[in-house]
């Protein structure tokens, strides 16, 4: 416990862990829209258990082709890092993918597009602006 009276934890996780995984899975799909359209917003999670994946979240982009492939973007990245087989625990090539992606409300466009870095030279962060 720290001197102020307040318990700090954290967690670190490897390799393997489904949480490493879900990660790279959504960031997959984030790439693969800003490759398509960069004014792409997105904000996805994904789930995996035995079995399936489940990726869901909102998006705004005019990247069609590339939303319509995101099935194929899990499954590519999935077998990418290594799991291609069910003697593994899991296969990309078929496992369940649940995609439960909607449109991201206007208002977070709004918020985004009307911010006051937007509206002023940029971000002054380089990383503000990033995915």
């Amino acid at each position: 416990m720290s001197d102020n009276g307040r318990l700090f934890t954290s967690e670190s996780v490897t390799e393997g862990h489904p949480d490493k995984i879900c990660d790279a899975i959504s960031d997959s799909v984030l790439d693969s829209l800003l490759a398509a359209d960069r004014k792409s917003r997105v904000a996805v999670e994904t789930l995996v258990t035995t079995g399936q994946v489940h990726v869901v979240g909102e998006v705004t982009t005019a990247a069609k082709e590339a939303f319509a492939d995101i099935t194929d973007t899990v499954r590519a990245r999935i077998l990418e890092i290594g799991y291609d087989s069910s003697d593994k625990g899991f296969d990309g090539a078929s496992c369940g993918v649940n995609i439960g992606i909607g449109r991201q409300s206007p208002d977070i466009g709004q918020g985004v597009d009307t911010a006051h870095e937007a509206r002023v030279e940029g971000a002054a962060d380089p990383l503000d602006s990033q995915g």
